[in-house]
């Protein structure tokens, strides 16, 4: 049996987003751009497509949303555009985040410190999220931006945005959130949380790989982060990725229409395994179910190498992860594990469980039977358990 536990990597394509992304491949092929019957025919799709972005985020009229390939981009064009808009003319030179933001925030904000960008990275607590009284003690009359991820991509901790919104407006602060993992799991409304800019990729959310999008808070002005043409109304040039949009369009709508199902399903099913862990002795969950995304365990099971887990689970046919994706090949220790104070010996024994709508009942009853096996076998060779004269299986 193959099991795919590792949905905030990315996600199986809805196949009702593929069907309406198909003929965009193979009959209505032309360049949008074109002036050509090819080229326009496409233009209907993609207006129902960007109709179906705007409303699944409840942007408004006189809001922008610009397609790019991946939220990766997106948070990329906002750090860079700020700098270039507010921080190299020597206004402001401070830029706030989290310790815990995805690489592609971290990695940026690296690049932006040599460049002589002032950054903060805020400290979380034990349950991951940071603490709103450090982001107010953080702000100065320099800070150009706070960015702040919506849900953390290894523990599905929600970030408390409407507290970060509401003290970016009192100092009169840009404020922009990587919602990757927050889209299609729970209600994203820009409108109600008052925020600047907001990353998403489809793929994250049953659409295609290689698109994405930033929301742009009454289409204010951002330096591009591409040159060369006026596509997406000059603010990214490139030609447009017709299927990819088309699938990123119905997948958002499909995702709304499924967020009960993700509230109530999708959550039954990831206690129920998140129940089945905590039977085990010596782990460690992190964060209050409350306070995570429906789909999301990150758990750490004392004496056991993460990646050590991640074999043994692959071998049973079950796909999970030590953490993000993106820095998969880097077997240090869990970065998000060190900066929530956890034990040494369990920064190297993360393992992230991400389910789907698409995750089902026999699914976890398989994947709870591989665990427990891999924890046996695993922990039975450890040099890090200490086995208690009555351990054994039994206590599994």
């Amino acid at each position: 049996m193959r099991v795919y536990l590792d949905n905030n990597a990315t996600t199986i394509v809805d196949p009702n987003v593929f069907a309406e992304m198909e003929p965009y491949f193979v009959q209505s092929y032309g360049n949008p751009n074109s002036l050509h019957q090819f080229g326009s025919e496409s233009h209907p799709a993609l207006r129902k497509a960007m109709d179906q972005l705007y409303k699944g985020l409840n942007a408004s009229d006189n809001d922008d949303i610009v397609v790019t390939s991946c939220a990766t981009e997106s948070n990329n064009w906002v750090l860079k555009s700020i700098y270039y808009d507010h921080i190299l003319n020597g206004e402001k030179d401070h830029i706030i985040t989290s310790e815990v933001e995805h690489p592609a925030i971290i990695s940026t904000c690296k690049f932006l410190e040599k460049l002589g960008v002032n950054v903060t990275y805020l400290p979380v607590n034990e349950k991951g999220i940071i603490e709103t009284s450090t982001l107010k003690d953080a702000i100065t009359d320099k800070t150009a931006l706070v960015s702040i991820m919506w849900a953390n991509n290894e523990t599905g901790m929600l970030f408390p945005m409407k507290e970060i919104s509401q003290i970016c407006r009192e100092n009169g602060i840009l404020f922009h959130s990587d919602a990757v993992q927050a889209v299609g799991k729970i209600p994203v409304d820009v409108q109600e949380l008052d925020i600047d800019f907001l990353s998403f990729s489809a793929h994250k959310f049953h659409g295609p790989k290689g698109v994405g999008g930033l929301y742009i808070k009454n289409s204010q002005a951002l330096s591009p982060f591409f040159h060369g043409g006026e596509h997406m109304g000059g603010r990214r040039s490139g030609t447009l990725n017709v299927p990819g949009i088309v699938g990123m369009g119905k997948a958002m709508e499909l995702a709304v229409e499924n967020l009960d199902f993700e509230k109530n399903n999708v959550r039954r099913l990831r206690d129920k395994l998140e129940d089945a862990i905590l039977k085990i002795d010596d782990v460690f969950v992190v964060g209050t179910r409350e306070e995570r995304t429906p789909n999301t365990i990150l758990v750490s099971v004392k004496g056991i190498e993460g990646e050590a887990m991640l074999w043994d689970l692959n071998k049973s046919g079950i796909a999970a992860s030590t953490g993000s994706a993106c820095a998969s090949e880097d077997l240090e220790s869990n970065p998000v594990m060190e900066a929530i104070g956890a034990e040494a010996d369990l920064a190297h024994t993360a393992l992230r469980l991400s389910l789907s709508r698409f995750t089902t009942e026999e699914e976890v009853d398989y994947a709870v039977l591989a665990l427990r096996k891999a924890v046996i076998r695993l922990r039975s060779i450890s040099s890090t358990f200490a086995h208690t004269p009555d351990w054994h299986e039994s206590k599994l």
